[in-house]
């Protein structure tokens, strides 16, 4: 063991001494503030858990031989013992391990289990949404925190060096003129619309500030990776059936909300409705996909079609050029609210959140008929600056995190 963690020491000093950028996305505090010893962070490929935990270890500790980080998908670490591993650095003086890539290492959870136990060490892991970190018999025991892409918000920070404040749902709800305003006076010459629709393009995923040039090949190459090396691995889907998963990603990006049904579905991509309905949680679970449920089907008794989205915005550039412009707005909507707050679809507006509200998503011109008499009703508007009453710019949305 003490040649492995010196070897693993020396890589640990390389990676933690390369430059981090200096945004630090709106988790940083929430990890900071926690006072778990353990601390989960997961998410979809790209979207900076890496980053964002290196940053954390970072300002705890200054001391590198307090300090460990491990990749699990290291050939050092093949074979090596995890509890093992981390319980030799400890003994030795090491206060804090951040460990990447959890899932790679056998038998993680009882390793965690027995750190968590026995050892007086902090430990921040990540992993991929698709894996059981998500399960809640994981989950209960320690601080999981998900790291989702990055809002219209946080793309502005990032692209123009100009911090703007999150607002919660019910001050967007009561309070959106004022807050409207508020942001284009911050905002200055820079229009919100062209802004947003740069975010819908090219907004989602931190590594487009890297080399923009290459943003849409980064993005296949991360769904690529994310269906081979997650959901393949842990579902054990077989290569043939990976290229279905691909026609599944790509035959939703080109379809309206409920331009198909499952049983439409299962056939177009040729495959059972059971073998549908679970690869479909395998790409939710991955972030993908996003599977919005009609609110009746919470009573088991009450049979509803599905919604289906790609999961953000930007995974349109990547699986098929352009989304529908209708289901683009509401792919952005989900993903920007689903983050604190449950969503589910309706027959009258478009979803119902958090069993309270009703949105109805459009354009500029979208009227209350659909929605009329709905006391919590409301429309996102696309392609207007500030709302007024009940009417919602849709980008205000993008500053709830």
């Amino acid at each position: 063991m003490y040649s492995v963690l010196n070897s693993l020491k020396h890589f640990s000093y390389l990676k933690l001494k390369t430059p981090l950028p200096r945004y630090r996305r709106f988790l940083f505090d929430e990890v900071m503030r926690s006072s778990d010893k353990v601390i989960g962070i997961y998410g979809g490929r790209g979207v900076g858990k890496t980053t964002l935990m290196l940053q954390t270890a970072k300002t705890l500790y200054g001391n590198y031989d307090e300090l460990l980080y491990i990749a699990c998908d290291h050939p050092l670490m093949q074979g090596v013992p995890l509890f093992d591993l981390i319980e030799y650095f400890y003994a030795h003086g090491g206060k804090m391990v951040v460990i990447d890539e959890i899932h790679e290492s056998h038998g993680f959870e009882k390793a965690l289990k027995s750190v968590y136990d026995f050892l007086d060490i902090k430990i921040l892991f990540s992993g991929s949404s698709a894996l059981q970190l998500t399960d809640p018999s994981f989950a209960r025991r320690y601080d999981m925190k998900r790291l989702p892409v990055l809002s219209l918000r946080e793309y502005i920070a990032l692209q123009y060096d100009l911090s703007l404040p999150r607002f919660t749902l019910d001050a967007l709800l009561s309070n959106h003129e004022s807050i409207g305003y508020e942001i284009l006076d911050r905002l200055g010459e820079l229009k919100i619309l062209k802004i947003m629709n740069e975010y819908l393009d090219h907004g989602a995923y931190p590594f487009y500030f890297v080399n923009p040039e290459s943003y849409t090949q980064k993005m296949i190459d991360m769904i690529n990776a994310t269906l081979s090396s997650d959901i393949a691995v842990l579902y054990r889907v077989s290569p043939e059936k990976i290229t279905i998963l691909k026609k599944l990603l790509a035959t939703i990006c080109v379809s309206k909300p409920f331009e198909l049904s499952l049983e439409a579905l299962s056939r177009q991509v040729g495959i059972t409705r059971a073998t549908l309905y679970k690869y479909i949680d395998y790409l939710h679970r991955a972030e993908l996909l996003r599977h919005v449920m009609h609110e009746a089907k919470r009573f088991k008794q009450l049979q509803k079609p599905d919604k289906l989205y790609l999961a953000n915005p930007n995974l349109c550039k990547a699986l098929c050029v352009a989304c529908d412009k209708g289901a683009e707005r509401e792919i952005f909507f989900a993903n920007q609210i689903s983050l604190s707050h449950a969503i589910h679809y309706v027959e009258r507006g478009d979803f119902l959140v958090d069993e309270r509200w009703v949105f109805e998503i459009g354009g500029k011109k979208k009227g209350f008929s659909q929605i009329e008499g709905i006391k919590e009703g409301y429309i996102a508007a696309d392609d207007i600056e500030v709302g007024h009453g009940k009417k919602i710019p849709l980008w205000l949305f993008g500053f709830l995190y």
